[in-house]
């Protein structure tokens, strides 16, 4: 699956990943710290609130505590006792509310005014005693301050105990709401995660800069290897001075060097065969003329095999007319660019190929003109008239529009068609369409036209013909003069 992303894609989901990492690390250490911190100050604060509420409370029951020396060694303080006329709720209803929800007094006094037994009795302004845990009332009684997180009617509460002391057994208790602790936290959770995802956001912007700007090289290589396979086999990388880069460069433009010596040491031989055989080409030609031009007094027997001998000769005209084309675009022959109308230039170049009228120019190419080699582009128009009236059933027509980069030239035959795998093999060297009856050419015709259109910034490509056959269509880039 991985391989299916691009080279730019991983960088980006690994910057991505990455920032997802640090920020998810970062923010689960931020919420462990943040929302400790936070419970232990909201249960720290909780219990002085209810530890003043119970001094106060203290005060309020008992006044001012005595000061207490036993008179004998194992003796006894006496427990501190009511003040008179105080009423334990009353006490209650005289404390400051604060945050707490709820106020509970568990104390041991009298079951009765006219009995010296004691009981362990309640007082609530608000909330009910049976909803504290028993081991926290336990807790609390035995002399230890308590805080217990409980849901009371579906909210979370801090319940604080804390003893009355002075000896006696009873313990104040407080309900302290914990909604806005809940919300912080809640907030603070919410905050983190958001920018763990903002986070990974920036990670993977950042990772599509650092892509561009690291595969920036990766880029200027594939263009220059473009131009190279395109033709153009000066084209040549300027990153040699680079330290990371430096090496493949000079490694690339090293073997862009070494290939346009041998392509231009090919074309040279080719050059220098082509024209060694154009002489005895010539006489051979020549001399075929001469035996055609008396074909009758040859015997019976002859003239067939002399038919034969004729038409390889013309293919071995032609073979080495194209090897001494591609020969001169391979040793860098620039040719050279005029104004040229093509309309004109295509319908000479078409219908002295076809021997008849074959073009159909459309009004409004008519005055549309191209910076382009008048022989390259003959030839090109020419080629693919040949090409139909020798290999497809013959030329259907050639036609001139406007549209695409400019005008669009379109070349029909009446041929069986190419079929699609053949589409781009045929503009190849050598390259014959086997599958689509095209395979008794030498090969080189539709090269040399693929090379001349490219040379012009035009494009080139076969489709099908509306009623069956091959259809060229080239697009150069012209205007209306």
């Amino acid at each position: 699956m991985l391989g299916r992303v691009t080279l730019r894609g991983r960088v980006m989901l690994a910057y991505g990943l990455l920032a997802l990492g640090l920020s998810s690390v970062l923010a689960m250490v931020t919420w462990g710290v943040v929302s400790d911190y936070l419970t232990h100050q909201r249960e720290q604060s909780a219990r002085l609130v209810t530890e003043d509420s119970t001094t106060a409370l203290r005060y309020g029951l008992y006044g001012v505590p005595k000061p207490c020396q036993p008179a004998r060694e194992r003796a006894e303080c006496p427990l501190p006792t009511l003040q008179d006329g105080v009423l334990p709720m009353a006490v209650l209803n005289s404390l400051p509310t604060g945050d707490a929800a709820a106020s509970m007094l568990y104390l041991e006094r009298a079951c009765s005014d006219q009995t010296t037994v004691t009981c362990m009795r309640w007082y609530a302004l608000t909330g009910k005693p049976s909803d504290l845990p028993p081991d926290v009332i336990q807790t609390a009684l035995g002399g230890t301050a308590v805080e217990r997180r409980i849901t009371v009617g579906g909210q979370q509460v801090l319940a604080v105990g804390v003893p009355i002391g002075l000896g006696l057994r009873g313990a104040f208790f407080e309900w302290h709401p914990l909604s806005e602790l809940d919300g912080t936290l809640r907030t603070l959770k919410i905050t983190l995660v958001a920018a763990a995802v903002a986070t990974t956001l920036v990670g993977i912007a950042v990772g599509r800069l650092a892509s561009t700007l690291a595969l920036r090289p990766l880029a200027e290589l594939a263009r220059v290897g473009d131009e190279v396979a395109r033709g153009k086999l000066d084209a040549r990388l300027q990153a040699e001075n680079d330290k990371d880069l430096g090496s493949l460069a000079r490694s690339f433009n090293q073997t862009a060097a070494d290939l346009e010596r041998r392509v231009a040491a090919d074309a040279r031989f080719a050059g220098d065969v082509s024209h060694e055989l154009r002489t005895p080409l010539m006489t051979m030609l020549n001399s075929m003329q001469l035996i055609q031009n008396h074909r009758d007094e040859l015997p019976a027997a002859v003239r067939e095999p002399v038919e034969l001998l004729g038409d390889d000769l013309d293919r071995f005209r032609r073979l080495v007319i194209d090897l001494l084309e591609i020969s001169r675009d391979d040793g860098g022959d620039r040719g050279s660019r005029e104004t040229v109308r093509i309309a004109d230039l295509v319908r000479a170049a078409a219908d002295a190929a076809a021997g008849r009228e074959v073009t159909d120019v459309e009004h409004e190419a008519e005055g549309l003109t191209l910076r382009a080699d008048k022989r390259r582009l003959e030839r090109v128009v020419a080629n693919l008239v040949e090409n139909a009236e020798d290999h497809a059933g013959g030329c259907k027509g050639v036609g001139v529009r406007t549209g695409g980069l400019g005008v669009v030239i379109t070349v029909d035959d009446a041929g069986p068609g190419i079929a699609l795998e053949d589409r781009a093999r045929i503009f190849e060297r050598f390259g014959r369409g086997e599958t689509s009856g095209r395979g008794r050419g030498v090969g080189l015709g539709l090269a040399i036209v693929a090379r001349h259109v490219q040379w012009h910034r035009g494009t080139i490509r076969v489709t099908e013909r509306p009623g069956g056959g091959a259809r060229f269509v080239i697009e150069l880039p012209a205007k209306i003069s």
